[in-house]
C-alpha cells in the first residue's frame, strides 16, 4: 500500500537524500532553487509517498508572485528510482494539485518536462509573458490555471514569496498520521 501523506518534520533527511539521488549534487544550482531557498513550502503542500519501505517520493509547492500574481511553484517532485514507473509521480502531482485548489489557490507554474506535465494540464501560453531569476530553457517554462484566467494579468519576473524557512526549537518529530501506514519507519 503506497500512502500520500502531508510532510512532516521527521521526512527531512530522507527527502533531502532522495532529492539528492534524483537530481546529483547540481540541484541546488538550478534557477527555481532561487525561488525556493530560504522558504517554506506552502501550507499543506509539501507531500510524501509511503510505503512499507518508509518514504518513496515527494513534491512540494513553494509560493510565489508571479508577475504580479500569486501563484504556487511546483517542485522538485522525485520519486526512489526503485519505485519509478508506477505512476507514484503522478499521484503526488495530482494530489498536490487538488489540496492547491481547494485552498484557493489559483495558478501554479514550474520548471519541468513539457511531455510529462502537459498530462496535467500545464503549458507554455499561460507563462508567456513571465521571467525567471535566471538562466531555463524556455520549453521547460511551464503553467497551469487552476481558475480560468489566473494568469492573464501576470507579467514580469517571478519571485519567491512564501514565510521564510525557521527551525522550531523542540517541535515534535513525529507525525500521527504514519501510525496508520503499516511498516512505515521512523
Amino acid at each position: 500500500m503506497i500512502a500520500i501523506l502531508s510532510e512532516s518534520p521527521v521526512d527531512a533527511p530522507g527527502i533531502e537524500s532522495l532529492l539528492d539521488e534524483a537530481f546529483g549534487p547540481r540541484r541546488r544550482m538550478k534557477t527555481a532553487e532561487r525561488l525556493r531557498e530560504g522558504r517554506k513550502p506552502a501550507d499543506g503542500l509539501a507531500l510524501v509517498a509511503v510505503s512499507s519501505a518508509g518514504l518513496i517520493g515527494t513534491v512540494r509547492l513553494w509560493e510565489v508572485d508571479a508577475g504580479g500574481v500569486p501563484a504556487l511553484l511546483l517542485g522538485p517532485v522525485a520519486v526512489r528510482c526503485d519505485w519509478q514507473g508506477q505512476g507514484i509521480g503522478g499521484r503526488l502531482v495530482r494530489t498536490a494539485l487538488k489540496r492547491a485548489e481547494m485552498a484557493g489557490h489559483k495558478a501554479v507554474i514550474l520548471v519541468g518536462d513539457a511531455p510529462y506535465y502537459g498530462r496535467f494540464g500545464f503549458g507554455r501560453d499561460v507563462v508567456a509573458g513571465l521571467a525567471l531569476p535566471g538562466p531555463v530553457d524556455p520549453q521547460r517554462f511551464l503553467g497551469l490555471e487552476l481558475e480560468p484566467g489566473a494568469l492573464s494579468g501576470a507579467n514580469g519576473l517571478v519571485r519567491g514569496t512564501g514565510a521564510p524557512q525557521t527551525a522550531v526549537p523542540g517541535a515534535a518529530l513525529v507525525d500521527m498520521d504514519r501510525v496508520a501506514v503499516p511498516g512505515y519507519r521512523f
